[in-house]
């Protein structure tokens, strides 16, 4: 069984049955729609050239008892036993894929997230000219959010608790190179948000701003609530091995919701990107068919991300201290980012630079001058 419905549980499913697994697969997903690809969401979804995203899962084909808008609300290990909304369902083996789910701000006040194809559309339909969108956070979502917001034609302000966009997650300085890019765009960086009210989003230093539209894209938490008392190990999100499997035997965690041991960085760490559900299948079969014995899965992370008509591309890791070299292109802004640590490569991150992606991502863990 597997208790999910997104990019992770497709690919399990697919992965399964071309291992000639000829047992029964139940899918239970609390969406009302088949599995689909979540990044067009916040590009070409939101910005109105496709109205779906849907990913090459065929539920009859794979012989898959699909079973939308079941929300699972407990699980028993002991009694093989996973509880939802509509009963309690039976397993022999069980995958948990659920997922996160967006960060709320504080306060009554009407706010949108961006995480499902119905969010997507929605927001969509408010994106108008001239409307009054504040999204707070300029983040991956944040960024991307702006992008389609500013291209609609509304007024744009962005609120950032950070110096400067995307430092929370690539430092200030490589987020200060990306900061022109925000031109046309009321980018207001250091600044706290209290709360969301009726009338406007509330700012700590007391400033109330009027909105049309509040775009929350502070992060998102892995949907391990549901586990309460079950006795899976968990963290931020469930703690796995490199072979995906959790503490209980007979059950592994895959995609966001997996807080998955990387030798990358000697800990357990969340991957909360397309790579990593998409990959993180044939381990988890693998595990399932054979818990004793199968490949690990430790790749090296990568993700991207398209925003104000670049393409941003990252792998590796790299912790606060790692050197770090930023070049720029010709108009002074993010053209390339290199982090290391006693001469290796530990991330890399670069603009428009797809061509050196495979090098890069190749290098990492080896000495710098691999770049060259």
């Amino acid at each position: 069984m597997v208790v999910g419905g997104g990019l992770a549980t497709a690919r399990f499913c697919a992965v399964l049955r071309r291992k000639k697994f000829t047992g029964r697969i139940t899918v239970l997903s609390a969406e009302n729609v088949p599995p689909y690809d979540r990044p067009p969401l916040s590009k070409a979804v939101l910005t109105g050239e496709r109205d779906d995203s849907p990913l090459p899962f065929n539920a009859e084909r794979l012989e898959v008892d699909l079973r939308l808008g079941t929300r699972a609300l407990g699980l028993d290990p002991a009694a093989r036993t996973v509880r939802t909304d509509s009963g309690d369902v039976r397993y022999d083996a069980l995958v948990i894929a659920t997922g996160a789910t967006p960060v709320r701000l504080p306060g009554a006040g009407p706010q949108r997230t961006l995480r499902t194809l119905d969010d997507a559309l929605a927001l969509r339909k408010e994106l108008l000219p001239g409307a009054r969108v504040v999204i707070v956070g300029a983040s991956w979502i944040g960024a991307e959010v702006a992008t389609a917001a500013k291209a609609a034609g509304s007024d744009v302000t962005c609120l950032e608790l950070g110096a400067q966009p995307l430092c929370g997650a690539l430092g200030e300085k490589v987020g200060a190179a990306t900061r022109p890019w925000w031109e046309g765009i009321d980018l207001r960086t250091s600044t706290a948000v209290k709360s969301v009210e009726a009338d406007g989003v509330h700012l700590a230093d007391g400033t109330v701003l009027a909105a049309d539209v509040v775009v929350s894209g502070i992060g998102v938490r892995p949907a391990v609530e549901w586990l309460a008392d079950s006795g899976i190990a968990t963290d931020r999100g469930i703690l796995t091995d490199t072979r995906c499997r959790t503490n209980v035997p007979g059950v592994v965690a895959i995609g966001d919701v997996a807080q998955r041991w990387t030798a990358h960085t000697g800990s357990h760490r969340l991957v909360e990107h397309w790579d990593e559900a998409s990959t993180a299948a044939t381990a988890a079969v693998a595990s399932l068919l054979d818990w004793e014995q199968g490949p690990e899965h430790d790749p090296v992370p990568y993700f991207w991300s398209d925003q104000f008509g670049r393409k941003l591309q990252y792998v590796g890791v790299h912790a606060p201290g790692d050197e770090l070299t930023v070049e720029t292109a010709d108009d002074g802004t993010l053209r390339r980012a290199i982090w290391s640590r006693d001469g290796a490569l530990t991330a890399w991150l670069g603009v428009d630079l797809s061509k050196d992606l495979v090098k890069a991502r190749t290098a990492v863990g080896g000495p710098v001058s691999a770049l060259a």
